[in-house]
């Protein structure tokens, strides 16, 4: 009698583990759950099949960077439709009158739920839509669009709960590339790049819409997406805008800490990254700093700067830092890893990001799941590989999408995917998709 309750109880555990595992995990927002580019689901595959993976449904779409999230069995996905011409000038802001649309789709079949869209005039450079991945939460998805149209909708009907026009709100303009900064839910707040005296960074209600604070002055915003730490006894919200790294108090703005880095053309667009004591951030034009956390209050101090045979300076995508090294794209296409100590180039190649040879912002966007990395460089390849100090270690490659944006006389895909229910889901100006990456 004792045995059989034993077993039932352990056939019983069997299956709420597989229920919660067949369940598969979210991807409610930009670089996944904890917002740290690590794919956390078991159960992927160890290679491609021969024929390549699985595209389990593709759904029409238009003009965008802004990656999907996934929540709830939902997908969640922003783009512009306009009649005008989007054809990029990096120097230039391109007008044009058109829509931005958010788009709820079934997880399972790409079916459409609901639309929300608005009109939403452009001027800004590379106008091919909204740079934000929607960001999920409570019940509501967040969306913030190219010229500041900050949105929170009903998950469950995009019925409009609050709205705000950043531009207007805070009496600053649109950055040159669009506003980029992924926002941000802590707590009961929803933080945000914005811009304007004061208010570079702001912290909204996330039920009302209300704001709670604001913090910080500069020149122009940048395009660095908030994020949060924990160092020095302290959680610490750390902004990047175009003349320095901040390290703020979440639940208040107040500035604990303030490091210069000053990139080209105000591109601050890394969010910094923590591994162990160490914060590291960089940029265009070989501007990059290491920083020294405090173990006993929130303060930082400088480990070493970049210079042009050190550091990593990305742009589309963020790095992954792990087990002492960095691991990014920089700004000619060179995918390297640097030695997080020191700065010290370990090696580089092109193989994941151009292929073969430098162009201005080659790019590849990564995730880090078990001892592998899946990577969907800016050509539309899906690449498997191992990273380690000493080599990129490709294992399989597969052309999952193609690359349909305009970038220096190239096409590129420049879109973080989202990795959840044991696949990719990818989106380029035309289509996106669902790839299975379910082992057999």
């Amino acid at each position: 009698m004792k045995t059989g309750w034993l077993v039932g109880i352990a056939m019983g555990w069997q299956l709420v583990v597989g229920l919660a595992a067949a369940r598969g995990d979210d991807w409610p927002q930009w670089l996944g759950p904890q917002r740290d580019g690590v794919w956390r689901e078991t159960g992927i595959l160890e290679k491609f099949p021969a024929n390549g993976p699985t595209v389990l449904w593709r759904a029409p779409l238009d003009g965008g960077y802004a990656g999907p999230a996934v929540a709830a069995g939902r997908v969640y996905v922003t783009d512009y439709v306009s009649t005008g011409d989007k054809t990029p000038d990096p120097g230039t802001r391109n007008e044009l009158v058109g829509k931005e649309r958010v788009h709820c789709l079934d997880a399972k079949t790409g079916q459409m739920i609901w639309r929300h869209e608005y009109d939403c005039p452009y001027k800004i450079s590379y106008p091919a839509g909204p740079r934000c991945t929607p960001t999920v939460a409570g019940g509501k998805v967040y969306t913030l669009g190219a010229e500041g149209n900050l949105f929170a909708l009903d998950a469950a009907t995009g019925k409009v709960v609050w709205s705000r026009e950043l531009k207007k709100d805070y009496q600053t303009t649109s950055p040159v590339w669009g506003f980029t900064g992924h926002p941000l839910v802590d707590g009961q707040k929803l933080i945000c790049l914005v811009g304007g005296a004061g208010s570079v960074v702001v912290a909204f209600d996330k039920d009302t819409g209300a704001e709670l604070w604001k913090s910080l002055s500069a020149k122009e915003a940048g395009y660095c997406a908030p994020s949060i730490i924990e160092a020095g006894g302290k959680r610490q919200l750390l902004m990047w805008h175009p003349q320095a790294i901040n390290g703020l108090d979440p639940e208040t703005g107040k500035v604990y800490w303030t490091a210069p880095l000053e990139p080209l053309y105000s591109m601050s667009i890394q969010s910094p990254r923590k591994l162990g004591d160490l914060l590291y951030a960089g940029g265009i034009g070989d501007q990059a700093v290491a920083l020294k956390l405090a173990s006993d209050k929130p303060a930082v101090s400088e480990v070493w700067r970049g210079e042009k045979t050190t550091g990593v300076y990305p742009t589309c995508s963020p790095p992954f830092l792990e087990d002492g090294v960095i691991y990014g794209a920089c700004q000619q296409g060179h995918f390297r890893a640097v030695d997080l100590a020191t700065g010290k180039r370990l090696w580089e190649t092109f193989a994941p990001t151009t292929g073969k040879r430098f162009a201005s912002s080659g790019s590849v966007f990564f995730v880090k799941n078990g001892d592998r990395f899946f990577m969907l460089g800016e050509s539309g390849d899906l690449i498997i590989a191992r990273l380690s100090r000493d080599k990129y270690d490709e294992l399989a490659r597969v052309h999952v999408i193609d690359p349909t944006g305009d970038a220096f006389g190239r096409r590129v895909v420049w879109s973080h995917p989202a990795f959840a229910n044991r696949a990719m889901y990818a989106r380029n100006d035309k289509e996106i998709i669902c790839v299975s990456l379910a082992s057999p």
